[in-house]
This record gives C-alpha cells, structure tokens and sequence, in this order.
C-alpha cells in the first residue's frame, strides 16, 4: 500500500473522511427532527452506513455509489430529512474511476427516487419535490461529478507525461550508448589501421631488403588484421544509419557468404514463407545470425556451422550451430553480444538460449513472434 501525499496512505486517508461523513451525517440526522421508535434508528443506521460506504471507494466506486444512493433513499424514508452529502462523495469517486454512464445513470435514478419517497410517504407533490431537491441539489451533483472528471484528467495527464518522459529518458540513453559506441568504434578502427599499416610498411621494407623479418613484427601484423576485421564485424550494427539499407532476412545469404570468406564453413537453409515476416523481426533475426556468425568466428574454434530459419505463421525461429571447443554442461560466458542479442529479442517478445550443445559444440536458438507488432 503505497503512501500518499504527506506519507498518508490513501486507504487510511479515505478511512478517515469515511468516518467523519458518517458522523456528520448521524449528528446532523439527530440534530433535527427524526422519527422516534424503530423507524428512527434504521433511519440512523442507514445515516451512518451511507458514510462509512465511502471507505471502499476506491476499490469498488459503482458498489459505493449504488449503495450510499440506497441509503439516502432509506433514510429520507425512515423520516430524516438529511441531504445525500454520501452519495455526492460517491459520485465524485465513480467519476474520478472512470465510470461515468452509470454514475449518470445512479444520479438520475436518485432525482426522480427521492421525490416519489416524499410522495409514498404522504406529502403532497410540491412537498415532494422540495424534499428531493433539499435531500440533492443538481447543482452540487454536477459540481461532484465535474469534480471527479477534472481529477481523472489531471491523474491521466500525468501519467501520460510520465510514461512519455520515461520513453524520452530511454531512447536518449539509447542514443547516446550508440554515438558513444560508434565515436569509438571509429577511433580504435582507425588507431588499428594505423598500427597495421606501419606494420605492413615495416615488413615490406624487411623483405626488400632481404632481411628477417621479426616474428614479433609479424604476430603485430596479422594481430591488427584480425583485430580490424573483428571490430568491423562486431560493431557493423552501430554504423548503420538513415542511409543505410535495412538489414533483414534477404541479406542473411550475404553473411553466410561472408563467413566463408573467413575460412569457415557455412551453410544455411531457410523453411517456409518468409514474406510474412514483419521488418522489425526481419532485422532482428539479421543480427542474431551476425553476432552468432562472429562469435563462431572469434571464440569457438570452430570450422563449421549451420543457419536454420524456420518462417512457422506464429513465429520465426533461428538456430545457429558449431561444432567449437564448448563441451555440455559449461557456462556460457554472457559477452556485450549475447547480452545485445539477448535485448533484441526479448523488446519483440521473444526469448533466445545460447547453450552448449550434448554432441559438443554451441547452439543459438532465438524465436520471435511474428503476429504480434513490436
């Protein structure tokens, strides 16, 4: 139960008007004139059940109102000619919640009761209506239920607000992750190619000299090309941008292909109707067979793999396989790109599992749902 304002929790705070309405109707009730006998203690009952109703507004408003508009129909017939001070609490509540055709609909109920109470109890018809219009007045019906819907707006307002202002703070940090991670994709790119450019200058020049070359010249050469190649492939995701041509399942074949460029060997098969596949689980599936293509690649010791894509009408589902160094039962190590995949899917809905396979090797399975929008 969360506190209100001034540490308050809402249910006391509404205990407590509860009980006061439910006083102040009693004492106003016995204050005046009222009916003796038995009629005027059920007349007094109702008074203070009226009140004290209100402590479950918040939880069933329609429940409340239909009841506090019961008991100041009882209780004006028992002989107490006490306003509906309830009701109106009620009515202000059952707005505030959003419930306004059947508070219409209980206001409407209790103008023409409260009349036909005065009539069944022997006035006449003027007498009747003066007692209806004492008991609920229009004017602060309307005032209650005017209330009510200003305070629904003004709690909807702020929590639109605060939603937006979430999403704003989200896509920002977002944002700023990817211009952080792209200036320095780009700079260690670039101090990179600089190290294997001197490297490769320094190894010509050995050569043409028809000297030996160092074998610690040698392993800084090779190491800046695997490291470049590495980092291009790694980080590829970040530098798409406007310009860019999205990425999706047409384009896996051209990752696959890449990937024998590396020296591994790959192969890949795709089932069923892919033209079903909505964009955003399109690219998704692009980076999970990137990542995990790279991951072959770079950690797994791996000279095979295999991408399967399965298009089912409810979802899509991939599977990439090596036959690397990972045995059954190890830990996977959760990197920057698992933990990356990993976001992908779960913000379509999806879930993935990278596990060592029982036959020896890595498994990435990942399924997306396709029928429901991101």
């Amino acid at each position: 139960m969360s506190a209100g304002r001034f540490g308050v929790p809402p249910r006391v705070r509404d205990g407590v008007v509860a009980v006061g309405v439910a006083a102040a109707l009693v004492v106003t009730g016995l204050s005046g004139e009222h009916p003796p006998g038995a009629a005027g203690v059920l007349g007094a009952v109702l008074l203070a059940t009226a009140g004290l109703a209100l402590a479950g507004g918040r939880r069933a408003p329609v429940v409340v109102l239909v009841v506090t508009g019961a008991c100041a129909v009882g209780y004006q017939a028992a002989g107490y000619d006490v306003p509906a001070v309830a009701f109106l609490f009620a009515v202000y509540a059952a707005v505030r919640a959003g419930h306004r055709a059947v508070t219409v609909a209980a206001s409407v109920a209790m103008l023409a009761a409260l009349p036909l109470v005065g009539l069944l109890s022997g006035r006449d018809l003027g007498a009747a209506l003066a007692q209806g219009r004492d008991a609920l007045e229009l004017a602060w019906l309307v005032a209650a239920a005017a209330a009510g819907e200003a305070l629904r707006q003004a709690e909807h307002r702020a929590d639109e607000a605060e939603r937006t202002r979430e999403e704003v703070a989200a896509r920002r940090a977002d944002e700023e992750r990817v211009r952080i991670a792209r200036e320095l994709h780009d700079s260690l790119t670039h101090q990179i190619a600089i190290v294997t450019v001197q490297a490769d200058v320094a190894v010509h020049i050995a050569r043409r000299r028809g000297e030996e070359v160092p074998d610690a010249l040698l392993a800084i050469q090779q190491a800046g090309r695997e490291a470049s190649r590495e980092l291009r492939a790694t980080l590829s995701a970040l530098r798409d941008d406007d310009t860019a041509p999205p990425r999706g399942l047409d384009h896996v074949r051209e990752l696959v292909d890449r990937a024998r460029g590396f020296g591994l060997d790959a192969t890949l098969t795709i089932d069923g109707d892919r033209r079903d596949v909505p964009a955003a689980v399109g690219r998704t599936a692009y980076r999970v067979v990137q990542e995990s293509l790279t991951n072959v690649a770079r950690h797994s010791g791996s000279a095979t793999a295999t991408v399967r894509i399965e298009c089912r009408p409810d979802r899509l589902a991939i599977t990439v396989d090596d036959d690397g160094r990972a045995r059954p039962g190890a830990a996977p190590v959760l990197g920057v790109g698992l933990l990356g995949m990993q976001e992908r899917v779960g913000a379509l809905g999806g879930r993935l599992r990278a596990l060592p396979r029982s036959e020896g090797g890595f498994r990435v399975r990942a399924e997306l749902p396709v029928d429901t929008p991101p």
